[in-house]
């Protein structure tokens, strides 16, 4: 008796053990649910900031460790207060940003920057950085080992810098030489479509041999424009046509699969209700379904008067969102709001909540950012 007495008890104490075990371990279960996709939300938003260290900028620290942003994205200049003041003064400086910035992350950040060349210039070399040349120069010259070398010279700098992401090269076609956003500022390589492939080709090339992600942008197509939607709302309906598409097509068809960012252009001929970053049949059907690609996609700047004079911000985040953009730029540098990665989070959970956005969308870019970033910045840390 004695024996199966102590037998009964053992078997009792196991049950009380386990029940114990599973009763306690309920709360961290149900804690971890919320914050895996508060995880995933929080990777598909860049946010840009003021401040030159961050111990100056405690809202972008918050963003980080709170909100788990995916990504920033650093400025020279603050456009709203139009000071000099924002986030690059000297390479020392700048450097040291970019590592305290990255150490606060648990999952490596997109650290982006628009480093195109010539006026759209971050990095200047009255900063002490080395100086750059534009599309347009190096598109007419069309030389390879002309722009192998600007491209490697870009990528080294961004690399000594831990700046992870270019938002380059342009695959806009000159089509508008006029154009008061891309042609007059020489940001085009050419109005042939071969030959910005063949200079996007080298500098892409360049950008991976330092593991630097390169972002083909403005899709689908911002070159025969007119207006500039930093401005305001710009239709290119009637002058866009299909060879606007031959860079993606190609790049895409032979293998490019970093990022793309979408253009806030109008364009009927696409989607007759929706600028091209909130349109699906642009994102989804055409660049995903049509043209191949399965890399990650960037919002152009979601601040910017093309879309927020147009839109309230719930509905601009639940139509990006649902057109298929993986990643959500906030610049704060057409207006400034040290909030916004808390509101935009907000409402991505608040859209979810309500089921409009399904779980299974956002795991979606989830899992492209991070197969983006397990490429590029494993290693980085």
């Amino acid at each position: 008796m004695a024996a199966h007495g102590s037998k009964m008890t053992n078997q009792a104490l196991a049950v009380v053990a386990w029940m114990l075990f599973f009763i306690f371990s309920l709360p961290a279960f149900a804690a971890v649910q919320p914050d895996s996709l508060a995880i995933k939300t929080g990777q598909m938003l860049m946010i840009g900031f003021r401040g030159m260290s961050v111990e100056s900028a405690p809202e972008i620290a918050a963003d980080i460790t709170r909100h788990r942003i995916g990504g920033v994205v650093l400025f020279d200049y603050d456009v709203p207060s139009r000071s000099s003041s924002r986030n690059i003064s000297t390479p020392q400086q700048l450097s040291s940003l970019t590592t305290e910035l990255q150490k606060l992350s648990k999952i490596p950040l997109f650290i982006a920057i628009d480093q195109e060349g010539g006026k759209v210039n971050r990095l200047k070399s009255a900063r002490g950085f080395p100086p750059t040349v534009s599309a347009d120069y190096l598109g007419r010259l069309n030389n390879p080992d002309t722009t192998s070398a600007a491209a490697r010279q870009t990528a080294r700098t961004l690399k000594a810098m831990h700046i992870t992401m270019n938002l380059a090269p342009v695959a806009d076609l000159n089509t508008n030489p006029d154009n008061p956003v891309i042609g007059k500022i020489g940001r085009s390589f050419s109005s042939d479509p071969a030959t910005v492939i063949s200079n996007i080709t080298l500098i892409v090339g360049a950008y991976h041999n330092e593991g630097i992600i390169a972002t083909l942008k403005h899709f689908p197509g911002h070159g025969s424009s007119t207006t500039d939607t930093h401005l305001d709302f710009t239709d290119i309906t009637t002058s866009w046509s299909e060879q606007e598409l031959e860079p993606y097509r190609i790049l895409i068809a032979s293998g490019y699969n970093d990022a793309v960012m979408t253009a806030h252009v109008f364009n009927a001929k696409l989607d007759p209700l929706y600028p091209a970053t909130l349109s699906k049949s642009t994102l989804t059907d055409l660049l995903r379904h049509k043209l191949g690609f399965k890399g990650v996609v960037v919002s152009d700047d979601m601040q910017m008067k093309a879309i927020a004079d147009h839109y309230g911000l719930e509905t601009a985040i639940r139509l990006t969102i649902e057109a298929g953009v993986d990643i959500l730029l906030f610049g704060n540098n057409t207006s400034y709001d040290p909030a916004i990665a808390s509101k935009a989070t907000d409402i991505i959970n608040s859209l979810i909540q309500q089921k409009i956005i399904t779980p299974e969308r956002i795991d979606q870019s989830y899992k492209r950012i991070m197969k983006l970033k397990n490429l590029y910045l494993s290693e980085s840390r």
